[in-house]
This record gives structure tokens, C-alpha cells and sequence, in this order.
């Protein structure tokens, strides 16, 4: 796959940081950052304990992420994200519960997927209310393309899962159907997913929820 054909994962936008946020980016990045490189990790050096080993993209303020790390520590994390506030938040509460299953990476996803994480090394990738590029002009902006789709269920086990959530119906439905035409990838589901108990709600989430969006869950697994 031609690397230039990728698209980026994100667009950086500005953010203030609170103080709390801007205090723990400072003192924890060190400690809970894993830096960019151009080699695959050592999930077993890292996470030593773990069991299996899940992705998350783009995790925005981190909810979800610290709630599903903190209920499952037999499990290894790792989060991508490149909005500092958020990036600040979550290695708070990483700090704040001590957890030790869950650390975190400042940079492109594409990037970090495409040469930090090696073939059929994950047992999920979780992508929660990516940006939507709500105006059709910017739809070719938007993550879930063909390309980054094959890029990603390459990267999960066979029978692992790629589960994405959104709360724009024509995003959702062009996940869906990227989804389901990425031929290393099946549908469990008849269409969309039903709700998996153990996501907690994200602050987008709430937001399209006052706006009376429908919340779409997607759950694909890796063809066996």
C-alpha cells in the first residue's frame, strides 16, 4: 500500500488546556507516553501482564478509554490521540488510578499504525465518533476510506474486532458500507451492531444525543 494514498487521521484544531491538563501533559508525558517510532512495539516489554491487546483511535478526552483500561487490567491499552487537552486529561486519570495496563501515543494514527504496530498484533481497534467533515466537499477528509480500512483489519488478529461508533447517520453509513467491503472483515450483525454494554457514553456522544442524533455502532470481526 502506497503511504501517500493515506490519508492524515486528523486535523489539528486549537484547544485550550486547562491548568490540571497542562500539569499532568507536563509532569506524566514521560511516564505514560510512548514515543513515535518507526518500529513495531513490544506489547509483551510493555505490558508484560497482559492478556490481550487492544487500539483505540483518536480517543478524544480519554473517557471511555481510562473506564474500559480501569475495568479490565488483564488486558494491555494503548491510545492515539493529538489533541494535547485531551492527551493531558487521560494521562490524569491514568495517574489518578494507577493504571498500569494503559498508555498513550501523541501522533498521527496513520502513521503509528502503519509502522509501529505489526501485523495481526491486536485483538481490537476501537474508533469512537471520529470527526464527521460535516460539509460534502470535505468527506474525502474523513478517516474510514477503503485504504485506511485495509490498512487497519491487517493489523487485527484473525477474529479479532474493529469496532467503530458514530452519531452522523451519513458518516455511519459510509462506515458501514467501507466495512463491509473490506474482504478480511465480516459483519456479525445483520446491519448495525446492537449496543456493546461495556462502551461508556463519550462527551460527543452526549452532545448528539441533546441534538436527537442517532448513535450507529458498527462491530466487524477478522475473518478466521
Amino acid at each position: 500500500m502506497s503511504e501517500k494514498k493515506l490519508i492524515k487521521s486528523y486535523m489539528l484544531r486549537k484547544g485550550r488546556m486547562s491548568d490540571g491538563q497542562r500539569l499532568a501533559y507536563e509532569k506524566l508525558k514521560d511516564v505514560h507516553c510512548l514515543s513515535y517510532e518507526d518500529k513495531s512495539i513490544d506489547f509483551k516489554k510493555i505490558f508484560p501482564d497482559s492478556g490481550k491487546h487492544f487500539l483505540e483511535i483518536g480517543f478524544g478526552m480519554g473517557d471511555v478509554t481510562h473506564a474500559i483500561a480501569e475495568k479490565n487490567p488483564q488486558n494491555a491499552y494503548i491510545g492515539i490521540e493529538v489533541h494535547s487537552p485531551g492527551v493531558g486529561k487521560l494521562l490524569s486519570e491514568i495517574d489518578k488510578k494507577g493504571l498500569k495496563n494503559l498508555k498513550v501515543i501523541e501522533h498521527d494514527a496513520v502513521e503509528v499504525i502503519t509502522n509501529m504496530i505489526a501485523d495481526e498484533s491486536l485483538d481490537g481497534i476501537h474508533i469512537f465518533f471520529p470527526d464527521p467533515w460535516q460539509k460534502t466537499k470535505h468527506y474525502k477528509r474523513r478517516l474510514i476510506q477503503p485504504d485506511f480500512t485495509r490498512l487497519i483489519a491487517t493489523k487485527i488478529k484473525p477474529g479479532g474486532y474493529l469496532y467503530a461508533v458514530s452519531d452522523w447517520e451519513d458518516y455511519a453509513q459510509q462506515i458501514l458500507q467501507v466495512f463491509s467491503e473490506e474482504e478480511m472483515l465480516e459483519n456479525k450483525f445483520s446491519d448495525w451492531a446492537e449496543p456493546i454494554e461495556w462502551r461508556t457514553e463519550t462527551k460527543f456522544e452526549r452532545k448528539g444525543l441533546k441534538k436527537n442524533h442517532l448513535i450507529r455502532e458498527v462491530f466487524f470481526k477478522r475473518k478466521e
